[in-house]
């Protein structure tokens, strides 16, 4: 049977509509990791504490995690263009209301619907995988990952320049305007993407559940995104307090910069993506759970201080973005060819358990590391990471059916005509 979301083989998805896709998916998810750096000086404009003005990053995340397990199903039974457009559009005007905010209740109401609509890059991805052909798949999905991973690394950056130059209102102001634009510009040059589907929302949802129950390929491969996102989290988290304190004592500018060493990531999952088009997803599965409990020796070495430190810590937050990326590609790269007309539904199952991953290590990590320190957490980072080669190993000797399943046999209830 045909797969109704992939184009014929013999076109091509050009690379200019590939780099918008990629724009919007790192534009998008960029919104969520504005006010990170922003936290100090929004609190001190709204006149409340520290603790309180965390909160605008707590709001942005719940939104986030809600978009992900009930928006981002649509994508598989809304016409695409459309649904995308309009989520940005809804974005502009919450970031503008963000920037209005008198007061922290406003405030955080806006951010909470910026982290509900900027779920838009998640829809995205699948959307990405629908029109690129059987040949470029991997390479098309690798490229607009790329642009999700840039958009969270320069996301810390780009707020901290803005908000120096005009406050912390341009930042929202700023990212409303690039919204709004590409909302437009993705109406006018990308094509209708029909829904592959008409199932009623309840249905929908329940479907979900249903893949997971069903579907041993897309459970391990969510049980191994877990792990990636918690090992990616564990360092963020914790190389914030390390760098913060002796032996180094960075200031909150400096310590941002670092973010910068994960952009390398980006050119990994291109290379992942190119990899999984010819045939090679296990490949780069293996090298990237092999790489991912590599890292944290290299990033153990961060804790000595100094020239060698820095070097070590930059090199192993390389590492780490790189395994992330790899196995990240991997696994949207064996789903989508498993679930074709489930794409937007599987990625809801992958990020949703990657986001627990991130949510439950960020918490232990924040926990240990005053009593564990750095060598501590990178012991914990390991272990996370063997938990993941157990998980890929099982993959290995008894693998998950991988076959396209045809639109009779997938697990999705049907309206009838």
């Amino acid at each position: 049977m045909v797969d109704p979301e992939v184009r014929p083989s013999r076109e091509r998805l050009s690379r200019p509509t590939v780099w918008l896709l990629a724009v919007v998916c790192g534009s998008a998810v960029a919104n969520i990791y504005y006010a990170q750096p922003l936290l100090p000086v929004l609190s001190r404009a709204l006149g409340v504490s520290e603790a309180a003005g965390g909160l605008v990053v707590t709001a942005s995340q719940v939104g986030y995690a809600l978009s992900l397990a009930l928006l981002v199903p649509l994508g598989d039974v809304r016409e695409r263009r459309g649904l995308v457009s309009l989520l940005l559009g809804l974005t502009a005007v919450a970031l503008l209301g963000a920037a209005a905010s008198p007061s922290l209740g406003p405030l955080l109401a806006a951010i909470g619907v910026v982290g509900v609509t900027s779920a838009v890059a998640q829809i995205v991805v699948p959307m990405a995988a629908s029109l690129a052909g059987d040949h470029e798949r991997g390479s098309v999905v690798g490229t607009v990952m790329s642009g999700l991973l840039i958009g969270i690394m320069i996301a810390r950056v780009v707020a901290g320049l803005l908000a120096q130059i005009g406050g912390w209102q341009l930042v929202f102001v700023v990212a409303a305007v690039l919204m709004a634009v590409l909302a437009v510009v993705l109406r006018l040059v990308l094509r209708r993407v029909p829904a592959p589907e008409r199932t009623p929302y309840p249905r929908l949802l329940r479907s979900v559940a249903h893949l997971v129950r069903t579907e041993s390929l897309l459970r391990r491969r969510m049980g191994l995104a877990a792990a990636g996102m918690a090992a990616f989290t564990i360092l963020w988290t914790a190389s914030s307090f390390l760098l913060a304190n002796p032996p180094y004592g960075y200031r909150p500018a400096a310590i941002g910069l670092f973010g910068l060493a994960g952009i390398a990531g980006a050119g990994a999952a291109v290379v992942a993506g190119r990899l999984a088009d010819q045939g090679r997803g296990r490949q780069v599965g293996t090298a990237g759970v092999l790489l991912l409990l590599l890292s944290w020796g290299i990033l153990a070495i961060a804790g000595v201080g100094g020239a060698v430190g820095v070097t070590a810590l930059i090199v192993g937050i390389m590492a780490v973005n790189l395994a992330q990326q790899s196995l990240l590609i991997s696994h949207q790269s064996a789903i989508y060819q498993r679930a074709p007309h489930a794409r937007s539904r599987v990625t809801t199952a992958l990020m949703v358990a990657s986001f627990l991953g991130s949510a439950l290590a960020s918490a232990v990590t924040a926990a240990l590391y005053p009593v564990v320190g750095w060598l501590g957490v990178c012991g914990l980072g390991a272990v996370v990471a063997l938990a993941g080669i157990g998980i890929w190993v099982l993959e290995l000797r008894r693998p998950s059916p991988s076959d396209p399943l045809p639109a009779a046999e997938t697990p999705i209830p049907q309206l009838e005509s």
